[in-house]
């Protein structure tokens, strides 16, 4: 693993010791802290260019009382005994104990394709470190931050890989700066505003629009929080993955995990019981790759809109009345339902609008009565935005291989500002670089590929997941890319599907964006700096 090791005085080293099981690799666990306080990292985390561990000595140190952690090594692995978990979970195979024990785990310097493969468990917390806030112009130990596959750069396209990465990133150093000048240049500060904020949205816009340009081996900070069985099953899904990085991370995960739980992860590699389910996984994912390829790999692909509804019940809002009737009512889903269909469309929507209410924010959300009706969709999107969108986890969400063999999306504003034959360039050093790794590195040549090149995927969600997916993903902070696939969904459910009842209790849509999309909140992080009164 190309890992660039941070150094610390001894001093820093003596107060990492009490908190960190390890000050010199890429995985690690947080311990001895209060979860709020490691909660509160995890958070700074995703907006800082810093590793975790310089964080906390930056930021964090100073606010504690470290006199009583003294005598503390967490580096050394577990002390206290665990019999009683031993016992039930061990002897008795009871994995409900397994969720009683959580653990702050941080991957550093890990691939966005990576980050993917980290982000998949639904019952798991994650912040990542965000391309929207981060400038990736800076270099670590001297070089920019992309993964360097070990087996790739003893290859002969080794060198080729690290000059065109090189060049992709030049050209988003470049691009990011001239962008920025151009948004400084046409976007005035609004009276009322600092500079210092209308510097932050400014550069935040440019970030934005040049984030494409970024290849998927750019290295991101991974904070994930899971139970003792959500890591358990993240570990054999990444044990049995293709992808050599996943393999490798997974190994170094289960060494740290085992220093802080050790008893939740004792089948992960006992070769009977995870190394038998990895098998499992990495078995029919291979057999089911292989067929499809055989029986469709050479068919040509169709064009298709970006978002395209693909699923959904054209009596849904009848069942939905039904289910939100069910737990207020005596008599069967059967019977609820056939009464339902009798009732008249005002006495339909006026249980409707009983059940939505009067939604303050976009945080007050309808009963599980929305959970009764889903949508399918298939997605066709750049990169950056497939990143923001499959973080969400309830919901079934599931991907192709990305490739540059969809084209990309070059945002307009930075054709304004005159890079766009700069952006065309990387994209086609991006296409070339993939194609010539993917003959000997069929998973690694998805480093080569950019974020503006789309990505197609599927995402099934029901109502209630909806509301809430649409609404946080359209607001005038979000990205424009994922902005414009979410208002695609609403409309789409409102028009093809027909369920208006539906989409009308989106009420917190924003379907047009501000000029700077980052200046709102950039105010309200100044304001709660700032000292009251």
């Amino acid at each position: 693993m190309t890992y660039v090791a941070e150094e610390f005085t001894p001093a820093e080293a003596d107060v990492l010791r009490r908190y960190f099981t390890n000050l010199d690799r890429p995985v690690f666990a947080l311990v001895n802290l209060p979860e709020v306080v490691k909660g509160a990292l995890f958070a700074r985390y995703s907006r800082s260019p810093k590793s975790l561990r310089r964080l906390f000595l930056d930021e964090f140190v100073g606010e504690l009382d470290i006199d009583g952690d003294e005598s503390v090594d967490a580096t050394t692995g577990l002390t206290r005994a665990e019999e009683l978990y031993e016992r039930v979970f061990v002897e008795y195979g009871d994995d409900s104990v397994a969720q009683l024990g959580g653990v702050h785990l941080a991957c550093e310097q890990a691939s966005n394709v990576l980050t993917k493969v980290l982000e998949r468990g639904r019952l798991m917390s994650y912040l990542e470190q965000s391309t929207r806030y981060i400038a990736y112009d800076a270099r670590m130990g001297g070089r920019y931050r992309y993964h360097r596959d070990p087996a790739v750069l003893a290859s002969r396209h080794g060198t080729r890989y690290v000059g065109d990465m090189d060049r992709m990133f030049d050209a988003y150093s470049e691009a990011l700066e001239r962008v920025t000048e151009h948004v400084r240049r046409v976007v005035p500060r609004v009276e009322g505003v600092s500079d210092f904020v209308h510097r932050q949205a400014t550069r935040a816009k440019a970030l934005d629009a040049v984030r494409g340009m970024l290849p998927a081996a750019a290295t991101s900070n991974v904070g994930i929080y899971g139970s003792g069985q959500a890591f358990e099953a993240l570990l054999l899904r990444m044990r049995a993955h293709p992808l050599p990085e996943a393999r490798t991370y997974a190994e170094e995960m289960l060494v740290e995990l085992r220093k802080v739980i050790p008893s939740f992860l004792r089948r992960v590699d006992v070769p009977e019981r995870g190394g038998a389910w990895s098998a499992y996984l990495a078995d029919i994912h291979a057999q089911t790759e292989e067929l499809v390829d055989s029986l469709m790999g050479s068919t040509p692909v169709d064009a298709a809109p970006e978002v395209e509804l693909v699923d959904w019940d054209p009596d849904g809002e009848h069942r939905l009345v039904a289910a939100i009737c069910y737990p207020h009512a005596s008599m069967s889903e059967r019977q609820l339902m056939a009464i339902v269909d009798q009732m008249t469309p005002a006495q339909r929507s006026a249980i409707l609008a009983a059940a939505i209410g009067e939604r303050g924010n976009r945080r007050h959300k309808p009963g599980r009565g929305f959970e009764r009706i889903d949508y399918r969709f298939d997605v066709l999107s750049d990169y950056g935005a497939f990143r923001d969108l499959q973080r969400h986890r309830l919901l079934t969400i599931d991907w192709q291989r990305l490739t540059p063999h969809h084209g990309y999306v070059r945002p307009e504003l930075v054709d304004e500002a005159g890079v766009g034959s700069l952006f065309d360039e990387s994209m086609e050093r991006s296409a070339d670089l993939f194609d010539t790794l993917r003959p000997d590195f069929a998973e690694q040549a998805a480093y080569a590929v950019a974020m503006a090149h789309r990505i197609r995927y599927s995402m099934q969600f029901n109502a209630r997941e909806a509301i809430h997916l649409i609404e946080l993903r359209s607001s005038p902070q979000g990205h424009p890319s994922y902005r414009r696939v979410v208002l695609e969904m609403h409309r789409l459910i409102a028009e093809q599907a027909g369920h208006r009842a539906v989409a009308d209790a989106m009420v917190h849509l924003t379907t047009e964006a501000p000029e700077l999309e980052r200046l709102d909140s950039e105010r309200r992080a100044e304001a709660r700096r700032l000292p009251s009164g």
